[in-house]
């Protein structure tokens, strides 16, 4: 079987004589000065591998995702430098002989030909097969587990109430003294920073992307970067968004997957406030290897083992939400939402709010299970949010900050827990006398 190659580089292209005259499975089938005609040709299908010389190009997590996508592995000469290594590239010395040369290549397009995974399938955000994540035991935290959980609180366009969901979820868990990473992943319009007061100085998510674009990014990396925060004795770590909207070129879906990877060993749970959108209209675009806005919400969705769909309960937020939750199911199979409603009131819905929009969703909505109601408190969230701080901080008897701590799974001081998540709870709103049924 031929292999045609493409090389990048006054190093690597010296190469050409040699592996012609070995007559074996490797041919040369062009020479590159740039780049971006190494791309093009890899997009047009014409190699199956790149050799790139040392300096020829910047290498990054984002374009040899996008490569292997393509059906093209990258063989990079090496020359002996102590910089950080790229996942997914087969490093060789600047120094080999065209026969080991050719040798590497065709191992590494066995290996490609062997993984058992459908390159360019399994991820949503980007047409990519997102590498895994190599173990560095040597620069990873001695306790660090990898197990942790992440969970995308996510929900459709009209500010339904995400950031409030995640800051004070996260906030819940990181008062009882789990380890806890908030980050901020709206490419639209990032506020977790602002909800806890922090200065509006550092993209905290845009600057590990950049790290962990360029292949070497672990847990201790992700700590130093995440702001910490104390939250009633607790401590919260946070990655705060982007600073303007501007920015979100630098939130690379392949980049941000090694990021959530990394929170894995940092925290126990990691909570991400996704934006709305989930339109793939970056597939217009003539140039394929151009950013995508929203592939950095895809692709928390995809990562993340649990997704939260908040949806505001009106006459308004309810279709919505119904919508939004067809579109995730298109855009993300593999994602199964559990439905909270957030700012329940009578006024909106009717005398018993609970009751109504759980009869509407019956008829109307997805066969998924509302799994919790959030009551409307403006006075508590306002308090909260003047204070940079959470609700647990400012208001801690406010129904809503019973409730989201009920959500999280954690029992607010002083109320009892009244059941798994999941069920209907009662919960009291302004300006009901009585607890409303279940």
């Amino acid at each position: 079987m031929s292999i045609p190659v493409i090389t990048l580089g006054a190093g690597a292209n010296a190469y050409v004589p040699g592996l012609e005259q070995l007559r074996g499975p490797v041919t040369v089938v062009r020479r590159c000065g740039e780049l971006a005609e190494l791309i093009a040709a890899c997009q047009a299908g014409l190699a199956r591998a790149a050799i790139i010389a040392p300096g020829a190009a910047d290498l990054s997590a984002s374009l040899i995702d996008r490569l292997r996508f393509a059906g093209v592995v990258v063989v990079a000469l090496s020359d002996g430098g102590a910089g950080p290594r790229i996942d997914g590239v087969d490093y060789v010395d600047a120094t080999i002989e065209p026969t080991a040369l050719a040798d590497a290549v065709s191992r590494a397009v066995d290996r490609f030909d062997a993984d058992a995974r459908p390159h360019g399938s399994l991820a949503y955000a980007d047409p990519l097969d997102v590498a895994p994540l190599a173990a560095r035991p040597e620069t990873e935290d001695a306790t660090a587990t990898g197990d942790g959980r992440v969970l995308a609180v996510w929900g459709p366009s009209g500010a339904p109430g995400r950031t409030t969901v995640a800051v004070n979820m996260a906030a819940e868990l990181a008062a009882t003294g789990v380890s806890v990473l908030l980050v901020d992943a709206d490419t639209y319009g990032a506020s977790a920073g602002v909800f806890l007061g922090l200065l509006d100085e550092s993209a905290g998510l845009a600057q590990a992307c950049r790290v962990a674009d360029q292949g070497a990014f672990t847990s201790a990396a992700l700590d130093r970067i995440a702001v910490s925060v104390a939250i009633k004795g607790g401590r919260l770590r946070v990655l705060t968004g982007i600073t303007r909207a501007d920015r979100w070129p630098e939130v690379r879906p392949a980049a941000l997957s090694r990021v959530l990877g990394a929170a894995r060993s940092l925290a126990e749970v990691t909570l991400v406030d996704c934006g709305f959108c989930l339109e793939a209209d970056e597939e217009l675009s003539f140039d394929t290897l151009a950013p995508r806005r929203n592939g950095a919400t895809l692709q928390c969705l995809e990562i993340a083992d649990s997704v939260l769909a908040v949806g505001a309960a009106d006459a308004v937020g309810v279709p919505r939400l119904v919508k939004a939750l067809t579109e995730l199911g298109d855009a993300v199979p593999t994602a199964v939402p559990r439905v909270v409603f957030n700012r329940v009131r009578p006024t909106a819905a009717g005398r018993a709010p609970e009751t109504q929009l759980r009869e509407a969703w019956e008829r109307f909505g997805p066969p998924l299970a509302i799994s919790a109601f959030l009551p409307a408190d403006y006075a508590a969230a306002d308090q909260a949010l003047l204070a940079g701080t959470a609700l647990l901080e400012t208001t801690p008897g406010s129904p809503l900050r019973t409730a989201i701590a009920e959500l999280a799974e954690v029992p607010a001081a002083g109320h009892r827990r009244r059941g798994p998540l999941g069920r209907g709870r009662n919960v009291k709103f302004p300006g009901n006398r009585a607890r409303l049924p279940r």
